[in-house]
């Protein structure tokens, strides 16, 4: 069942939600998205179909992430690929996660999808595990994140058509480490997760 009920939207808060996509793909950037709203002024049926990203099939995060960006306020920073090997993956999550709540440019409190707090910000952050299901905002954040992701490593799959990323997005599935062991690198993949293929 879908996590957030809209009878109950008034006793969600206005916050801003961030989440990111992509920690763990070998290649592409980790995306974030930050995404502010009020959840008693979000279209019921919207908040109804809101849930974490992964839950919900694709054309379904393709139809909702348009009309997030209607209803709410949307920000969404990248953390290259050359970052996560110069910082690491948590540092580049982190760092894009900053800039993406900056990028809104609102003093509304921040709850971040995961452990981590995001360094760097003025107003109030606070970690919620498995937030992507206990805050809309932070749902709405993960679908976002992921269209956006998952459309520009389908679009990097057409002119590096070796590595399946159509299907796997950068995810390290079998056919993606037989492109690597056929190809090798790509300038879209990650040294640091990906030195054996080197």
């Amino acid at each position: 069942m879908p996590p957030f009920d809209p009878a109950r939207a008034a006793s969600y808060p206005a916050v801003i939600g961030c989440d990111e996509v992509g920690r763990g793909a070998l290649c592409g950037p980790v995306m974030v998205a930050a995404v502010w709203f009020d959840p008693a002024a979000l279209p019921a049926d919207l908040l109804a179909r809101l849930d974490d990203s992964k839950r919900l099939a694709r054309p379904l995060r393709e139809a909702l992430a348009p009309l997030i960006r209607v209803h709410a306020r949307v920000a969404v920073a990248a953390g290259s690929r050359a970052l996560v090997d110069r910082l690491n993956v948590r540092g580049a999550t982190l760092d894009a996660m900053r800039r993406a709540v900056l990028k809104l440019g609102l003093d509304a409190p921040v709850l971040v999808d995961g452990r981590d707090l995001v360094p760097g910000l003025s107003q109030a952050c606070r970690a919620v595990v498995g937030g992507d299901r206990a805050v809309p905002q932070i749902a709405a954040a993960s679908i976002v994140a992921k269209t956006l992701r998952d459309d520009l490593m389908r679009a990097l799959a057409r002119r590096h058509p070796d590595y399946a990323w159509e299907r796997n997005v950068g995810y390290g599935t079998a056919a993606h480490r037989a492109g690597l062991t056929r190809r090798g690198l790509s300038p879209h993949h990650r040294r640091t997760f990906t030195r054996a293929f080197a």
